[in-house]
C-alpha cells in the first residue's frame, strides 16, 4: 500500500499527530483504501491529512488536493443557491413548485402498491408540493435505494410521470430522502435563467475561491480525480475494488441532487463560509439571517428516520438518530449530544461515495472527510468518520 503518510495543515501538535495516526491506521487495516480529511474553525484550517491510495489497482497515492465525486454533498450547494434567490425575493419558500415548474402540477400519490404483482392505485395529492417541501425532503418523492416501491415501480403503458414515480405520501406528511433537490436545482435554473454549473460558478464558487469544484472536470485535472470504487461481493461486503467502467469527466445534464466534483479544501471553504454566517475572506454570498434560517428545523413535529436501504449501493442509514434528528433547508440537524462529538444543532450530510461533512456552529468548527467507494454508509467508512470526528474535537479542546 503506497503513501500512508499524512500532511497536517496545523503544527505537529498532539491533536494533529493523533488524527494522523488514527486515519493512517484505518488505511493500514484496509478499512478504507484512502481518505482525505480537514478540520476548520471560523478563521482557518486547523488540520488536513491525506492517507492511502486514490486507486486500489494502481496504488496511486492519495494527495490532499485530490478531486472527489461528492454526489449528494452537491445538495447543500444547490439549496444555498436557491436561498440566494429567496433572499432576492425572486421565489418564496411557501410557493407551490408548480408555479415555476409546470410539470410539478397534478402530482399523484400511491394509494396502494402490491409488492408481489407491482399493481398500484393512485390518487391526486391533497396539496401541491412547495419550495420548502423540496428543500426538506418532505415532498413525497424518494429514491430507488430509499424506497422499495420506487425501486420496483413500473408504469403502465401510456402513463407518463414527468418527475419520477408517483409520490409516496402527500407533501408535508413525512420525511423521505429523495430526488427533491433535483427539483430545487431546476427551480434555480428557471428562476435565475442560468444553467446550474454557470450559476454555481458565478454566485458561489468564484466568490468563495472554490476553484476545483465543478460538474465537469477539465482534462488537465483528470489525473487528480480519485477512482470510483466499491466493495466487492454480492452484498458489497468484500474488499474494495475498482468499478468498471469508470465514469467520464463530463456530465451531460447536471442536476441539483448530485454530480459535483470537489476537494476537501474547497468544501472546507464552503463550510467555513457557513460557520461565518454566509461570508468568507470578506466576500458575502448569503445574509447571516438566511444562513441561520437554513439551520433551523423546517419539518416541525416530523422526524428523520434511519432508513433501510433498498439497494446494495447503500447500507442502512445508521448515522441518523432515528426519529430524533430534524431537517433544515438543505441539512440534517443533529438532535443529541454524544460525548466527544458534535453539538446539538449541528448541520451535516454526505455523498453516496462516502464523503461527509458536519458544521458545528455552537463550537465554531466544521469537518470534511472524503473517501470514494460504495456502498454509502459502509460500516468501516462510518467508523473512520467517527474516529475522525472524535479526533477533531480532541484537537480543538486544546490538544493542538
Amino acid at each position: 500500500m503506497a503513501a500512508l503518510d499524512g500532511t497536517a495543515g496545523a503544527q505537529n501538535s498532539p491533536g494533529s499527530t493523533a488524527l494522523d495516526a488514527s486515519l493512517r491506521a484505518a488505511v493500514e487495516r484496509k478499512d478504507v483504501p484512502g481518505v482525505v480529511a480537514l478540520v476548520t474553525d471560523r478563521e482557518r484550517v486547523l488540520y488536513q491529512g491525506a492517507f492511502g491510495v486514490a486507486d486500489v489497482e494502481t496504488e496511486r497515492p492519495l494527495t490532499s488536493d485530490a478531486l472527489f465525486r461528492i454526489a449528494s454533498m452537491t445538495k447543500p450547494v444547490t439549496s444555498l443557491a436557491l436561498m440566494q434567490l429567496v433572499e432576492q425575493g425572486r421565489i418564496g419558500l411557501d410557493d407551490p413548485g408548480e408555479k415555476y415548474l409546470p410539470k410539478l402540477a397534478g402530482l399523484q400519490v400511491f394509494e396502494s402498491f402490491d409488492a408481489a404483482s407491482g399493481a398500484y392505485v393512485l390518487r391526486p395529492a391533497s396539496r401541491p408540493a412547495t419550495v420548502r417541501h423540496f428543500l426538506t425532503h418532505t415532498s413525497g418523492l424518494a429514491y430507488p435505494f430509499t424506497s422499495t416501491i420506487w425501486r420496483d415501480f413500473e408504469p403502465r403503458p401510456g402513463e407518463n410521470y414527468p418527475f419520477g414515480p408517483p409520490l409516496l405520501f402527500d407533501p408535508g406528511e413525512r420525511w423521505m430522502y429523495s430526488t427533491s433537490t433535483d427539483a430545487v436545482g431546476e427551480l434555480v435554473e428557471v428562476v435565475s435563467g442560468q444553467k446550474l454549473e454557470d450559476y454555481f460558478r458565478q454566485h458561489i464558487f468564484a466568490p468563495l475561491k472554490m476553484d476545483d469544484t465543478s460538474y465537469n472536470v477539465p482534462e488537465a485535472k483528470g489525473p487528480r480525480l480519485v477512482a470510483q470504487q466499491q466493495r466487492g461481493g454480492t452484498r458489497m461486503d468484500g474488499d474494495v475494488e475498482l468499478q468498471k467502467p469508470q465514469p467520464g469527466l463530463t456530465i451531460a445534464a447536471p442536476i441539483g441532487g448530485g454530480g459535483l466534483v470537489s476537494t476537501a479544501d474547497d468544501y472546507g471553504r464552503f463550510v467555513r463560509m457557513l460557520l461565518n454566517g454566509g461570508t468568507l475572506d470578506g466576500v458575502r454570498v448569503l445574509k447571516a439571517e438566511t444562513v441561520a434560517l437554513m439551520g433551523q428545523n423546517h419539518i416541525g413535529a416530523i422526524t428523520v428516520p434511519a432508513l433501510k436501504s433498498a439497494l446494495p449501493r447503500s447500507a442502512d442509514f445508521t448515522f441518523i438518530a432515528d426519529g430524533r434528528d430534524k431537517w433544515g433547508l438543505g441539512f440534517l440537524i443533529t438532535a443529541d449530544q454524544e460525548p466527544g462529538k458534535r453539538s446539538p444543532g449541528s448541520l451535516s450530510w454526505g455523498g453516496i461515495n462516502n464523503t461527509y461533512f458536519w458544521i458545528d456552529p455552537a463550537r465554531g468548527i466544521a469537518g470534511v472527510i472524503m473517501m470514494q467507494y460504495l456502498p454509502f454508509a459502509d460500516a468501516r467508512a462510518l467508523a473512520t468518520y467517527d474516529t475522525f470526528e472524535r479526533g477533531a474535537y480532541r484537537l480543538v479542546n486544546g490538544e493542538r
